[in-house]
């Protein structure tokens, strides 16, 4: 598995805690003036786990058969954990864990029923300063991220999501009023969730359908649909900084790993242009401007993005504070893969580590790839990391006793605690915080279930809305909680 070099040691008021996001936990979907978003018209589809790339196919046609589907449909977004009404119930385990950071989404749609509306909606703007105060009630800092993988629906339908230039405008206004109303409570935010993302499922990160772009090639329209949330984190970082001075702003990217599958030479070229690709966006955040490769990548392909005058110097003065980002898996690249066994992900295939350990959904354990990921971060960047997404997907089940009784996720967990104080006290890593992914049970967003649970708390819900929404420790509950208790030095 893992074995440390050194003693565990975490600094004074490193931030332990959880994250989720709006739409895989809220639900209350149609309540209060929350207008829908991309997520609410995401139906549930039984897709094995050697094609996942199947659950992010999305058409004009679905979407019509989503905005007409009846109350039977099972859209399961829609539903979530229904945290919406649950909300301090939660937040109060999640004190009882220790918490001192909670990550969490704004839905741009309960900010503005309608990305075009001149005035707010009051009502969605409450809930989040209630659930602000509730946090800060216990000492719990928020994390909070503008756009975690819910672009408004009318958006979609009127812009065709991130392509037009004209959604910069409109979300810059809601980040304004995010900012105006949320910052007297909110510290530490980010832009856009894995900003990377866009270039393997656009639909829910940019809400681009591919059948609605017949004038242009469709990645020539990722492409700039990307550029467009370059300009737009730039101009949010700026505001935030000209609004909250002491307020950090950060990126957050899928940190994938890809290992050369051998020590040929053409393994190792494959292995870095494929890292390569995951860095491109990050580093333009980060940078503050186009990397060299990636203006190559965009005119190799026959691609033009559309700059507008200033837009190289908002880029410039838009950069971030810290560097945050997801770590789930690594895999292999080769230069030729006719014959290598593939291991299966979300939105992306490598070849499969023969060394390495795969969870139920095919996705390979690997604590030391978290080490290898934090020094290859901070070397390129020297920006603080944070590590906001981290977590196992399993089947957990409630057992006959009324307990779920999960040791492979506090062996999981054991051993990335162990990768990071290795990062920090034997590599000089600058790490602020961890927040596991799904802390509580939540809709997945790569399967669209609730089966694939990360949670330390268990959710009373399945894939079908079948359930009562009960919240139940589970064994891992208390070990986290020991963890925090310990500032990492306790994993027995």
């Amino acid at each position: 598995m893992y074995e440390n070099e050194g003693a565990l040691r975490f600094p004074e008021g490193f931030l332990w805690g959880g994250a989720t996001a709006a739409n895989q936990v809220e639900g209350a979907w149609d309540e209060d003036g929350k207008g829908m978003t991309i997520q609410d018209c995401l139906a549930y589809r039984e897709v094995g786990i050697d094609d996942m790339t199947k659950q992010f196919a999305f058409s004009s046609g679905d979407l019509e058969e989503a905005l007409h589907a009846g109350p039977d449909a099972n859209y399961p977004k829609r539903r979530a954990i229904d945290f919406y009404h649950h909300y301090k119930e939660d937040i109060k385990l999640f004190a009882e864990m220790g918490f001192k950071v909670f990550r969490m989404s704004v839905c741009w749609s309960r900010i503005f029923t309608d990305p075009e509306d001149e005035t707010p909606n009051e009502a969605g703007i409450a809930f989040y300063v209630d659930m602000f105060k509730e946090c800060r009630k216990y000492g719990i800092e928020p994390l909070v991220t503008l756009s975690h993988y819910d672009p408004p629906l009318a958006l979609v339908r009127k812009y065709r999501g991130w392509y037009s230039r004209e959604a910069i405008g409109l979300f810059m206004k809601y980040a304004k009023v995010c900012f105006e109303r949320f910052g007297p409570y909110v510290k530490y935010w980010l832009t856009f969730n894995e900003v990377d993302a866009m270039l393997r499922h656009p639909v829910t990160s940019g809400g681009l359908i591919e059948d609605q772009f017949d004038d242009v090639p469709f990645q020539q329209a990722i492409y700039q649909a990307m550029h467009h949330q370059m300009i737009a984190s730039a101009l949010a970082v700026n505001m935030c900084h000209e609004m909250y001075p002491e307020a950090k702003v950060g990126c957050m990217m899928t940190k994938l790993l890809f290992y050369p599958f051998t020590c040929k030479p053409e393994d190792n070229l494959a292995a870095q242009k494929r890292m390569r690709s995951i860095y491109r966006y990050v580093d333009i955040q980060v940078l503050g401007e186009y990397p060299r490769y990636l203006l190559k990548e965009i005119e190799n392909k026959g691609f033009q993005v559309h700059m507008e005058d200033g837009d190289e110097e908002i880029l410039r003065n838009g950069t971030v504070d810290f560097v945050s980002f997801s770590y789930y898996m690594t895999s292999c690249e080769a230069g030729d893969k006719e014959g290598l066994d593939m291991a299966p992900g979300n939105t992306f295939n490598g070849v499969k580590n023969p060394y390495l350990p795969s969870s139920e959904w095919g996705w390979q354990t690997d604590p030391s790839g978290l080490r290898y990921s934090l020094v290859e971060l901070y070397d390129r960047y020297r920006k603080p990391l944070f590590i906001v997404e981290n977590g196992l997907g399993a089947k957990d089940v409630v057992a006959e006793d009324g307990k779920v009784h999960d040791p492979y996720r506090k062996e999981y967990l054991k051993y990335h605690v162990k990768a990071m104080s290795d990062a920090i006290n034997e590599d000089g890593v600058d790490l602020w915080g961890y927040t596991w992914w799904g802390c509580i049970d939540l809709v997945s967003e790569s399967t669209r279930q609730m089966s694939k649970r990360y949670g330390f708390i268990y959710v009373d819900m399945d894939d079908y809305g079948n359930g009562t929404f009960q919240r139940i420790k589970k064994d891992s509950f208390d070990y986290y909680r020991q963890v925090i208790e310990s500032n990492g030095t306790n994993l027995d």
